[in-house]
């Protein structure tokens, strides 16, 4: 049951005062200003809290749960299936028709490189472009695991087409005008953007303003009805004349989104920064420059209610999954194309599909590409159930846009040698766009860091904080516990602090009771619900160690964050495939799982392990492995007399 998102938002009070995060670096003697401004990050961060149910928020999510929780939270591991309507599946029929019939024509790129209009407009006719949004504005209101599931067939097509379908519906307009608009800004702008007739960006990005989102400098200042907008956007998708774009901007000192629709040609109010680069090569995607550009004050969402960096947070989410998505999609051609070339070359008398370190890698990239379905399902039923799914969602794009760059350069590459540089090369053609995903929706340690940072705030909120500020109040910035007064100011404060302590050393959390019936995957997943509970003394003993100078120990933290989301993608991958059909998935996570629980342990791979590994590769390349089904094959290129 998801919650009613809209209504929550205009009614989600906005935090004041300093939260656990800016009284902490206030505590630990950082200046004014990062506190200040690390403090309105963490702040757009509660807003965003205060739009779920409770029961769907951080503390109860699954990672929480699983990490903090006296009782293991199996059933949160499991995603229902839950059936795409007729609707729907007929759209995305008629989307894959149409993108089939372009590619195979050679008409889906224009002369640029780019997508072409032709095929934009066949997509909005089939009803590409209005998937997310709700019937009673035009669109399909396809669930998201439908549509997450969708978007890997699309991206075994074409990736670039299945991430413009990520930027239209998740983080451009779409989400935010779903989540934060009122009634007349969805009934003006939801039906055109679900027709197709303007596709959507989200203009957050600024020359000085990446992962510093504070560090923001367009501003917008209400004249009249109109607010006017100044400031340069940068690495915006989607960005030229006719779209729509929602712009963050600064009004009265305060971050707000303004949802406007750009001329169709510039003016002196509105200018593109073409610049070159070398991703996302078949989109646009440029900077933008406002000059008094005027924007109807009617269009900022939620005035005076929510902050913009909330709204910019709150889609992010989506696009995770969709990443994780697409990545799996274009590791599925990879995949279908290495076999051929493996069994076209020959070296030494033989084909290299015989060799083991070639079979290793078949079998490697097939365990990511199911590790990579497993999180994207997983992912995406949290989100349709209403979960927040923060936590959840940054591990699935890390993790797969860590695959895709894994498929693509130690595995596909490597396998097709020198071919791989060639002019019209799968890998040569596209391999930055196979890099990129790895800064797309926030780059991978950066948002470890915001995934560790979201696992010990209530943790930290509950017992760290009290002590902080006794500490503090008693001016103390060493204690000592042999001091008699150091001893007398953290009596109280640390009480609650070391009951937990005692709770966990006498008792602890129960044992999770997983029922999977495939011996090794069983063993897979209760290895890592088994560590997961465990870790909490893990966590909690990084915090104790470091106290209010943790939020500087961005090595250790980002290496105890990294070890927890291996052990989330081991029983997410487990439980997944052990209700599949296809031994080739089952064996394919079995290998996945036993390449990461490797990596935790710092053990090397046994004979056995080589040999699981191999049997596999050897298996997929003889064909039979459903997940390439449908996946055209690609000529080898500059073929020689065998």
């Amino acid at each position: 049951m998801s919650t009613d998102r809209t209504k929550t938002a205009e009614d989600a009070p906005a935090p004041e005062g300093d939260n656990f995060v800016e009284t902490a670096l206030k505590l630990s003697g950082k200046s004014e200003e990062e506190a200040r401004k690390t403090g309105a990050i963490d702040r757009a961060d509660e807003q965003v809290e205060a739009l779920f149910a409770e029961k769907y928020r951080t503390e109860g999510s699954p990672c929480h749960k699983a990490i903090w929780g006296d009782a293991f939270p199996t059933e949160l591991f499991v995603p229902n299936e839950t059936p795409t309507p007729p609707a729907c599946d007929q759209v995305m029929e008629k989307s894959i028709d149409v993108l089939k019939k372009h590619t195979q024509a050679g008409t889906h790129y224009d002369e640029n490189g780019k997508m072409s209009p032709q095929l934009l407009s066949d997509l909005a006719e089939a009803g590409y472009w209005g998937l997310l949004v709700p019937k009673e504005f035009g669109g399909s209101g396809a669930p998201f695991m439908a549509f997450a599931r969708f978007l890997t067939r699309v991206a075994t097509w074409n990736p670039t087409v299945a991430g413009t379908a990520s930027v239209h519906g998740c983080i451009g307009a779409v989400d935010p005008l779903l989540a934060f608009g009122n009634d007349e800004q969805k009934s003006r702008f939801l039906p055109v953007l679900a027709s197709g007739k303007r596709l959507s960006g989200f203009a957050l990005t600024e020359p000085g303003a990446g992962s510093d989102l504070t560090a923001l400098k367009t501003t917008a200042t209400l004249d009249g009805d109109d607010y006017v907008v100044n400031g340069e956007k940068l690495f915006i998708t989607n960005a030229i004349p006719g779209r729509t774009i929602a712009i963050v901007c600064h009004i009265k000192g305060k971050p707000a989104v303004l949802i406007a629709d750009l001329p169709e040609t510039e003016t002196e109010e509105f200018k593109i920064a073409p610049y070159g680069i070398y991703a996302l090569s078949h989109s646009w995607n440029n900077g933008l420059i406002f000059k008094n550009f005027r924007v109807p004050a009617k269009n900022c969402l939620i005035p005076g209610a929510g902050d913009g960096l909330t709204i910019a947070y709150h889609g992010l989410n989506r696009g995770r999954v969709a990443l994780c998505a697409t990545a799996s999609g274009t590791m599925r051609v990879m995949l279908q194309n290495m076999i051929p070339w493996a069994k076209f070359r020959r070296t030494y008398g033989a084909t290299i599909d015989t060799r083991e370190l070639v079979r290793r890698r078949i079998g490697r990239m097939a365990g990511l590409i199911v590790a990579c379905d497993a999180m994207t399902d997983w992912c995406a039923w949290l989100l349709d159930e209403g979960f927040r799914g923060e936590m959840e969602c940054i591990i699935a794009k890390i993790f797969g846009s860590e695959a895709l760059k894994e498929a693509s350069i130690e595995l596909f590459m490597k396998t097709h040698g020198g071919r791989s540089f060639l002019e019209g090369h799968l890998f040569g053609d596209n391999v930055h766009d196979c890099l990129a995903p790895c800064i797309y929706e926030g780059e991978g340690e950066m948002l470890g860091m915001a995934f560790f940072k979201s696992l010990v705030k209530i943790h930290g909120t509950k017992y760290f904080e009290p002590i902080g500020k006794a500490l503090a109040k008693a001016g103390i910035k060493t204690p000592n516990p042999f001091n008699p007064a150091h001893a007398m100011a953290l009596a109280g404060p640390s009480m609650p602090y070391f009951g937990w302590k005692l709770k966990q050393m006498i008792g602890g959390a129960q044992k999770a009771n997983l029922k999977i019936a495939d011996p090794k995957l069983a063993s897979h997943a209760q290895y890592a619900a088994n560590k997961l509970q465990r870790s909490r003394l893990d966590v909690d003993g990084l915090m104790f160690k470091y106290k209010l100078t943790l939020a500087d120990r961005q090595c250790a933290m980002a290496e105890l964050s990294q070890r927890l989301q291996d052990l989330i993608v081991i029983l997410v991958t487990a439980t997944y495939a052990a209700r599949q059909d296809d031994e080739l998935i089952r064996a394919s996570a079995d290998i996945v799982c036993q390449d990461l629980r490797r990596k935790l342990t710092g053990a090397r791979p046994s004979g056995k392990y080589f040999k699981d590994a191999t049997q596999l590769g050897k298996k997929i390349a003889e064909g039979g492995f459903s997940i390439l089904d449908g996946i055209e094959e690609l000529e080898v290129m500059q073929k020689y007399e065998a």
